[in-house]
C-alpha cells in the first residue's frame, strides 16, 4: 500500500506552458502562486562530454567565468543581490545550468542579467586568469591532494575507452585549464552558449503572458547561434572485465566495481534505479545489512549511479573495516549481487523501494528553485511533460524485470573494478600506534 503523501504528490501535476523564440530559445513557464519569489534557470546543453579531449575541464571552468561580468554589468552579483536575489550554478558531464532566485517583483533584473551575459559575457585575460586559478586550486583540493582523489578519474579511464565520460567534470588533468587560452575560451563559448542551445525556465507567481513580453524582450534580440548537434564516439560493448590497484598514502582500503548500465531514456535505467535501492538504499538495503551490520567487512558502503543522459555507470563502492581482506570484501559484494541475479526480490522489497523513489521524486520538487531545474532538465532530455509521467516507468518494472536485468548487468566481462589500497607505511604506522597503545593500557 502507497503513503498517503505519496499519493497525494503522485496526482499533483507540474504545469506549464512552452514557446519557442525566433532564435530557438526554448522557453518553459511554470506558475505558482503559492510563493512570492521567481525562478529563472537558464539551461546550456553543454557539459563536460562535448570537449576537446586535449582540452578539457573548459564546461566547468566556464561555470565560474560566467559569474565574471559582462560587457554592459561588470559585476554579476552586486545588481542581483541588491534586486533581494542569490543565484548558484552547476555543470556535469552533460549540461551546464545556472539558476537565480528573486522577489518576483524584481524579475526583470533577473531576465536583464542572464540576458546580458548570454549576449556579450566579458572576455579579458584577468578575468580567465582569476578564475583558471580558481578552478585549478579546486582540481588540487579535491582530486590531487584529498586522499581517495584521483579514484574516480582512474576508474573512469579504466571503464571507458571513446565515450567522453573517460574524464571528470572537473578536466582529465590540471594542464588543460593551466593551458586555457583567452582564444579557446572564446571560440567554446560561442559553439555552445547561444539561445539555439539554451532552455529557459521561469518559474514563480506570474502570468505567462508577462514572461512571454519579458523573454523577448530581453532574450529575442539575442542572434541564435548554430544548433549544437552531438556526434559522440559511442562506448564499445566491454568483453572482459578490467581491474585496476592503487597504493596509496590513505587511511583504509577502499573497493569499487562498476558495470555498465543503460542511458537516461532506456527502460534499463529505471531498472538499475531500482537495484541500487534494493542494494545500496539507506540502514535497511541488503548491502548495508549483511556487509556493514551483519558481516563487518566494511565500514560504510553504497550502491548508486549518477543519472547519466548516455550509458553510465552502476557502482558499489565502500571503505574496508581495518584488518579486511579486499579479497574477501569483493567475495562477499558479489555473493550479494548474485543472490539478485538468482533469486526473485519479494514483491514488498520491490514495492518498497518503488514507494521511496516516488517520495523522494515528489519531495525533490516542492521548492519551486528544483521544479525549474527539473523542468529544464526533462525539456533538454525531449519532453518536459515526463516530469509528470516518468514515476509510471518505475512502477512498470517487475520482479522478473530486476532479475533478467541483474543477469545481464552484473556479468563479470561488463565489469571495472578498482582496489584502493592503504601502502605499507600507512599501515606500519597505525600498527606501532596501536602497539603503543595497548602497551600503555
Amino acid at each position: 500500500m502507497q503513503c498517503l503523501i505519496c499519493s497525494f504528490f503522485q496526482e499533483t501535476m507540474i504545469t506549464f506552458q512552452r514557446f519557442i523564440l525566433e532564435n530557438g530559445l526554448r522557453v518553459l513557464v511554470h506558475e505558482d502562486q503559492s510563493t512570492p519569489m521567481a525562478v529563472v534557470n537558464v539551461l546550456y546543453d553543454v557539459g563536460a562530454r562535448d570537449e576537446n579531449p586535449q582540452q578539457t575541464g573548459f564546461a566547468h571552468l566556464f561555470e565560474h567565468l560566467m559569474f565574471g561580468g559582462s560587457v554592459n554589468i561588470p559585476d554579476y552579483d552586486e545588481p542581483l543581490q541588491k534586486a533581494g536575489g542569490e543565484n548558484n550554478a552547476y555543470t556535469t558531464n552533460d549540461l551546464t545550468n545556472y539558476y537565480c532566485q528573486v522577489p518576483v517583483q524584481n524579475l526583470e533584473t533577473a531576465f536583464w542579467l542572464e540576458s546580458d551575459r548570454m549576449l556579450s559575457l566579458a572576455f579579458s585575460e584577468k578575468s580567465l586568469s582569476v578564475q583558471r586559478k580558481v578552478v585549478c586550486e579546486e582540481f588540487k583540493e579535491h582530486y590531487i591532494n584529498k586522499p581517495y582523489g584521483d579514484l574516480w578519474h582512474k576508474m573512469r579511464e579504466l571503464a571507458y575507452s571513446k565515450h567522453p565520460y573517460k574524464w571528470m567534470t572537473i578536466g582529465k588533468e590540471l594542464k588543460h585549464v593551466e593551458d586555457a587560452r583567452i582564444e579557446d575560451v572564446k571560440a567554446f563559448f560561442k559553439k555552445h552558449y547561444c539561445p539555439a542551445n539554451a532552455i529557459l525556465v521561469v518559474a514563480g507567481p506570474m502570468p505567462a503572458a508577462d514572461v512571454k513580453a519579458l523573454a523577448e524582450k530581453w532574450f529575442g534580440p539575442i542572434p541564435m547561434g548554430e544548433k549544437y548537434h552531438r556526434n559522440l564516439p559511442i562506448e564499445p560493448i566491454q568483453t572482459e572485465p578490467h581491474r585496476l590497484e592503487i597504493k596509496a598514502n590513505v587511511p583504509v582500503d577502499a573497493f569499487v566495481k562498476t558495470w555498465h548500465m543503460e542511458g537516461r531514456l532506456d527502460q534499463g535505467y529505471y531498472v538499475a534505479d531500482l537495484v541500487t535501492e534494493i542494494l545500496g538504499g539507506g540502514g535497511s538495503s541488503r548491502l548495508f545489512q549483511s556487509l556493514v551490520k551483519e558481516q563487518q567487512l566494511f565500514s560504510g558502503i553504497d550502491c548508486y549511479h549518477y543519472g547519466s543522459i548516455d550509458p553510465g555507470l552502476f557502482t558499489i563502492e565502500g571503505k574496508l573495516v581495518k584488518g579486511v581482506s579486499i579479497a574477501d570484501a569483493e567475495a562477499a559484494v558479489m555473493k550479494e549481487v548474485e543472490k539478485i541475479c538468482q533469486e526473485l526480490v519479494s514483491a514488498q522489497e520491490l514495492q518498497k523501494v518503488k514507494n521511496k523513489t516516488e517520495s523522494v521524486m515528489a519531495f525533490e520538487d516542492m521548492g519551486i528553485t528544483s521544479r525549474a531545474g527539473s523542468l529544464a532538465f526533462y525539456e533538454l532530455l525531449g519532453n518536459a511533460n515526463l516530469m509528470n509521467t516518468e514515476l509510471d516507468k518505475y512502477y512498470e518494472v517487475t520482479q522478473e524485470d530486476i532479475q533478467l536485468y541483474c543477469q545481464k548487468l552484473f556479468a563479470e566481462t561488463n565489469s571495472n573494478t578498482v582496489w584502493y589500497l592503504s601502502n605499507s607505511k600507512v599501515k606500519s604506522q597505525k600498527s606501532e600506534e596501536e602497539e603503543e597503545e595497548e602497551s600503555e593500557e
